[in-house]
Parts: C-alpha cells; sequence; structure tokens
C-alpha cells in the first residue's frame, strides 16, 4: 500500500483538491548597485567559462555562445487568474525569450498551474509524464510530496555551481541546509528576504466607533466587539474554509510550547486534530458560531475572493490576506458604503488570553524546487543558466519593476517609484510580476530594511492608505520573537504521502461539523473524529515522524 502507483495517487489528490479548493504564504539589487550585463554569468565568472571542467575533475559542457542545438526549457508559472493576464504569453515571457532564450538557443515555454488547484495540475501532469522541468512549490512537505513520486532527479550541486555560480553563490548555504532528501541532493531554492507585514486582517473600524469599542488585542475583546455588532444590526466575524496550509492553530499553542510537540504537530501538509492547540481552536470557533458572531456560511468560503466578497458587501467586519496596492477590496467596500473605514487588526486579537501570538516564521528560502526526473542533461544546463541570468541585478530589477520612466520613476534613495494607473505595454502582473522572479528571489530586496519598507509601501499600500502597511510593519515588529518554523525533515515522511489527501478531506469534514455543532456536542464528537483520524493514517505519520525526530533525521531552528 505504502507504495502506490503514481497514477492512483494522482487521481486521490486530484479528488481531494476538487472536494477542498484551496485557501492560500527576491533580492532585487539595487539599481545604484554595479551592473552586470545580461549574459548567465557575470565578468569574473567568465573567465574560466572556455573550460569544460568543473570542480572536482568534472566535465561539463561549455554553451556559454548558446546551444548547438535548441532547448526547450518548460517553466511553471502560476495562474492566478488576473483579468486580462495570460500568465504564459505576455510582453515579460517575449522579453526573456529575447533577452535570454535567443541568445544561447533556448526556448522558455511557460506552463500555468492553477494557483488554487496547484497540487492537482502537478500531481495530473506528474502522473501523465508531461510536468514542466521544474517541480515547485512553496511548501517544503508538499514538495517532498513531488518527490516521493519519483518526480524529481539527484542534482549535481557541482554542476549547478559550474553553469549558475552567481545564483548559487546566494543560494550554496540554503541547498547546502535544506536541500538534501534521503541523503540525496533534491531541492533547490530561491532567496528569502522575509516579510510578514504583507498578510493583514482588516476590520471596520467604523463598526467599532459606532458600538464604541477600541480595536480589540485579544480574542476575548474581538468576541466581545462582534457581540456589539450583532447587537446594532452591523455584520459578523469572517472567515474561509481551512483545507491546506495549517496554520489556524498558532494562535492557541499557548505561552510556554513544548518542543517536542511543536517538533511532531507544527506540519503545513497534515492538520494536527489531535492537538490540544486544535481542539482549543475548535472550542473558540464553536464559540464564536454558536453566539451568533461568526459569518454562519465561512465554510463556503474557498477562496480569497469569496471571503472578500463578505466583507465589500458588509456581510462581516474582518478580512485576512495579502495586500497589495492595486487590490480592490478597500475600494470596493467604499463604493458599496462611503463611510466605511477599516485599520489593521492586531495579530494578537486572534488568540486568547494566556496564549501568545504566535504565528508560522518562514524558513529561510522561499519557493522550494526540483528537476523534473525526465529533464535532460541540456535542459538542466540551461535551467542552471536561466537562474543565473535573472540573478543578475538588471534583469531582476526590469522583472520585478518594469521599463524606467514608464512603469517606475527612481527616487533619491535609488527606490522604484510606481507609475500610477500605468496601463501600457510593460504592465506588470497584478502581483507585480513576482510568478516569475519568484524562481531566484521571495521579495524584493533593497539591502535595508528601511529602504524595503519604503518600497514595500509603494506596491502593498493602495493609495491614501499608506499607513495600513506601518501600522501591520509596527505589528509583526512587536511579535518578532513569537514567529515558530516547523521542523524539515531531511528524509521523506512517506506516511505524509500516503494519507495526506484522505486526512485533508476527513480534516474538512470534520472540522466543519465540529465548528457548527451544539456546544454540548462537541467534546464527545472531538474524541470521536480523533480516533478515526488516528485510525486512518494519521498515527501512522506522527509514529513515522517521531522516529525520524528520534534519528536527528530534521532540520529545525
Amino acid at each position: 500500500m505504502r507504495k502506490m502507483k503514481a497514477l492512483k495517487r494522482a487521481a486521490a489528490f486530484f479528488m481531494a483538491s476538487a472536494m477542498a479548493a484551496g485557501l492560500m504564504a527576491g533580492c532585487s539589487g539595487k539599481k545604484e548597485e554595479v551592473s552586470a550585463s545580461n549574459d548567465p554569468k557575470t565578468e569574473e565568472s567568465k573567465k574560466t567559462e572556455d573550460t569544460k571542467a568543473g570542480e572536482g575533475g568534472k566535465s561539463y559542457g561549455d554553451y556559454s555562445k548558446g546551444f548547438p542545438e535548441n532547448v526547450t526549457i518548460k517553466i511553471p508559472v502560476y495562474d492566478r487568474g488576473f483579468e486580462g493576464w495570460d500568465p504564459v504569453n505576455n510582453y515579460y515571457t517575449q522579453w526573456i525569450q529575447k533577452e535570454f532564450g535567443d541568445k544561447y538557443n533556448v526556448t522558455v515555454q511557460y506552463v500555468a498551474i492553477n494557483r488554487q488547484n496547484e497540487i492537482a495540475d502537478y500531481m495530473q501532469m506528474i502522473a501523465a509524464g508531461n510536468a514542466p522541468d521544474i517541480i515547485f512549490h512553496y511548501d517544503m512537505p508538499q514538495a517532498v510530496n513531488y518527490y516521493a513520486e519519483g518526480a524529481m532527479q539527484e542534482l549535481d550541486l557541482d554542476e549547478i555551481k559550474y553553469y549558475a555560480p552567481d545564483y548559487f553563490k546566494k543560494t550554496e548555504k540554503i541547498i547546502n541546509t535544506y536541500g538534501r532528501l534521503d541523503d540525496k541532493n533534491t531541492f533547490f531554492f530561491a532567496e528569502r528576504t522575509p516579510i510578514y507585514y504583507n498578510w493583514v486582517t482588516l476590520i471596520r473600524q467604523d463598526w467599532l466607533d459606532k458600538v464604541g469599542k477600541e480595536k480589540p488585542v485579544t480574542r476575548e475583546e474581538l468576541d466581545d466587539a462582534a457581540k456589539a455588532w450583532k447587537e446594532a444590526g452591523l455584520g459578523k466575524l469572517g472567515a474561509q474554509i481551512v483545507n491546506k496550509s495549517y496554520t489556524y492553530q498558532y494562535p492557541f499553542i499557548g505561552s510556554d510550547p513544548d518542543q517536542k510537540e511543536l517538533n511532531l504537530y507544527l506540519d503545513l501538509n497534515v492538520a494536527p486534530l489531535t492537538w490540544k492547540a486544535t481542539k482549543d481552536y475548535l472550542k473558540t470557533m464553536n464559540r464564536e458560531f454558536n453566539d451568533g458572531i461568526l459569518d454562519p456560511e465561512f465554510y463556503l468560503n474557498a477562496d480569497d475572493a469569496a471571503w472578500k466578497a463578505d466583507f465589500v458587501s458588509g456581510n462581516v467586519g474582518t478580512y485576512s490576506f495579502y495586500i497589495t496596492s492595486n487590490t480592490d477590496a478597500i475600494s470596493s467596500l467604499k463604493a458599496n458604503d462611503p463611510e466605511a473605514e477599516v485599520s489593521v487588526l492586531s495579530p494578537t486579537a486572534l488568540s486568547p488570553e494566556g496564549s501568545n501570538a504566535y504565528y508560522y516564521k518562514y524558513p529561510p528560502f522561499g519557493m522550494v524546487m526540483g528537476i523534473n526526473s525526465k529533464t535532460s542533461d541540456e535542459q538542466r544546463a540551461a535551467i542552471w543558466m536561466f537562474l543565473n541570468w535573472m540573478t543578475q541585478p538588471d534583469n531582476l530589477f526590469y522583472l520585478q519593476n518594469g521599463e524606467e520612466g514608464k512603469n517606475y520613476t527612481l527616487d533619491a534613495d535609488g527606490i522604484a517609484v510606481p507609475v500610477k494607473d500605468f496601463a501600457g505595454e510593460t504592465k506588470l502582473s497584478n502581483n507585480n510580476n513576482k510568478d516569475y522572479w519568484c524562481l531566484v528571489s521571495e521579495v524584493a530586496d533593497y539591502g535595508d530594511e528601511e529602504k524595503n519598507l519604503k518600497a514595500n509601501t509603494r506596491i502593498l499600500a493602495p493609495a491614501g492608505y499608506e499607513d495600513l502597511i506601518k501600522q501591520s510593519y509596527d505589528y509583526t515588529k512587536e511579535l518578532e520573537k513569537y514567529g515558530l518554523v516547523s521542523p524539515i525533515f531531511t528524509k521523506s515522511v512517506e506516511s505524509t504521502g500516503e494519507y495526506a489527501s484522505d486526512l485533508t478531506a476527513m480534516w474538512q469534514e470534520f472540522y466543519v461539523d465540529m465548528v457548527t455543532c451544539k456546544p454540548e456536542e462537541l467534546d464527545a464528537k472531538y474524541e470521536e473524529y480523533c480516533k478515526e483520524y488516528l485510525d486512518n493514517g494519521y498515527q501512522e505519520i506522527l509514529d513515522e515522524k517521531q522516529k525520524l525526530i528520534d534519528s536527528g533525521d530534521f532540520v529545525a531552528e
């Protein structure tokens, strides 16, 4: 059973994903830095480019003047459904082909991956044998699941260093620390200079003012405000279905967590139903539901758009999302209610009294990537060259900001100032082209926290709402010490790959039932569902993880 065939497991993933549609988690180089050429190697690295000998006496083909025969590389790109945007054919994909592909006789073919259904998309393509040459995911556990399908080949780090010396220099430490799985070099990564203030929970400040409440700083105060909203005929607390990227339990971990429990239960891939933090979360949600202060149909909100629709229509007074300058959440809200005002809710307002505002702390990498097991030597070399080309400051800055004088101007600090409402040929995608440059960097980075805040405020804040970013930044700085990194196992947890899809479907059914049941029914349901969850694979997962923890086969901060 453990060694399920790829096609069967892919079907299971597709069915689970169809039942449980998703919930949503770079170093650009400063413009004034020394400019590098558009070659995938800097001048320094070109000194040795005529030789085919890499470190350790290994020999590699020299493609610095281009491949003798055309090489096609298939690169994944998220399709987020942006109106009027073709993710696989636009100005920037054409620019990449012209600047990199044509120069080295490489065809860069982008493959769209549905962001809300990416696991099913990838599993289908893996089973069919037509997945892109890069297989990626933001979360390590899911990347490991792809590996467990036999979808990734072992990497030669000397080869990466040979073809992508600048990229490798930036990521070598990350690759050496996190890139090995089952004693094989498997993963490579994008850099990450983490920011947390782009994730915000907006709250209706005008509603708080109407009922005479201060902005809540604990879960109890948030519930008290919501009760006042209910009495005043206003809206409820917003939410959406939780069925992946399991971080719901962080605000309920307590004040002095046991590190052994954190190592065992923190897992983005499988909901820790049997952990006390989950039970406390369920009790809170159940109380809010039965008090009539939680959106009674939260479980129908399968994605961000559904929750946003509830918020802008005035049905709910809270909305959590990744904010960007072009979001229409606030403008649509104001269109429906010109008197509406919003502010940022402190993350502490999600934690009950006595529990610290713990949060998921990003590991020191962004996108987790592997090379398709079917990718050829030449295609792999072209991918390394492509990453090295994209790493060059000028190329990365262009992808992140567009064309100077059209998309942006530079201020005195060398920070790009976006041109308001620019809609020309070089218009960026709605998330600033991140789905292209995320291969090498997770966020734009000017090398200075103050400059980064200034730059990010421009790309995150809707016009006139810059203070929202400052509020969020201040909260994240206050709570910085409460970040918890999920353990990363250096051997595959095979039982996770076997049971995760079934447990996801079970979790969704169980947790919705426990949130919406009568309070007096909750304890009995929780006991029953925990037993069923454990019997259907979760106990095997816990046992296998514990063995890996005991043998030291994991990395934790």
